[in-house]
């Protein structure tokens, strides 16, 4: 093969890969990840990186609304690639999060109860970056709303420089002793790089058992919301109703 041969084929991939992230089946993404950098300059990159494969498929991002940290990193590649950013805040968090001027639109909520359901109701699906223990909180969250069937939105992690594998060996563990289901653990997409990460959410078919334990109406051990208030989740998930207090929420953009 020559090289014109070769130039040739690499145009034909770029160009049926543009034609794939054209035709991306999410709107908006969700995506957690910390406050903080992080100490290795890997994990900056990823998310400097997922916000510009966003862009390239013409993806929105809904976020934490934090102008630091990774939160800041990839709500700024986003927005400088000229698509919609819309971060949702607590009130009490605004001074902590957000240093300058804020990015794209600002959703100001009463709490972080109203912050997790926010951010789910706007989203087509959830990716997670390195993050602490709100990171970790968020991404829990949305892959037990997963489990209970309140919503079959597609949740990926991003394991950059295998920042996770201990909490995969933990959930392995997890389906090893029986607390986990089989297919519970195919919840979660995982990928080490943002373009493989966002192939496989866009593959994403959520599996089901007719030997689940957990159903559309009951929750796991402990859970004592009733069948009637879990409906009332999946509304808000589903972006049918609005999430928490509506009444409290203000919106802010950076004209504001």
């Amino acid at each position: 093969m020559d090289r014109e041969d070769e130039v040739e084929m690499k145009e034909e991939s770029v160009e049926a890969r543009v034609q794939v992230m054209a035709a991306s089946r999410f709107r908006r993404i969700c995506v957690f990840c910390g406050s903080s950098k992080g100490k290795k300059t890997s994990y900056q990159d990823a998310a400097v990186e997922l916000g510009k494969e966003l862009v390239a498929r013409n993806i929105d991002l809904v976020y934490g609304g934090g102008s630091v940290g990774l939160m800041g990193l990839v709500s700024q590649a986003v927005y400088s690639g000229g698509r919609h950013v819309i971060g949702v805040i607590p009130k009490t968090l605004m001074p902590r999060e957000i240093t300058g001027e804020t990015v794209g639109e600002v959703k100001e909520v009463a709490d972080m109860h109203q912050r997790k359901a926010e951010m789910a109701r706007q989203s087509d699906a959830f990716i997670a970056l390195p993050g602490g223990y709100g990171t970790l909180e968020e991404l829990l969250e949305v892959i037990t709303w997963a489990q209970l069937g309140i919503h079959e939105k597609p949740v990926g992690l991003l394991n950059v420089d295998g920042y996770y594998n201990a909490l995969l060996s933990f959930i392995d563990k997890a389906v090893e002793e029986g607390f986990i289901m089989p297919t519970a653990r195919h919840i979660i997409v995982l990928a080490p790089t943002p373009d493989e990460l966002l192939d496989k959410l866009e593959e994403y078919s959520p599996r089901h058992e007719e030997d689940e334990v957990v159903t559309r109406d009951q929750g796991e051990v402990g859970d004592n919301r009733t069948p009637e208030q879990l409906q009332e989740l999946r509304d808000t998930v589903a972006g049918r109703r609005q999430g928490g207090h509506p009444s409290t929420a203000r919106q802010h953009t950076m004209s504001d």
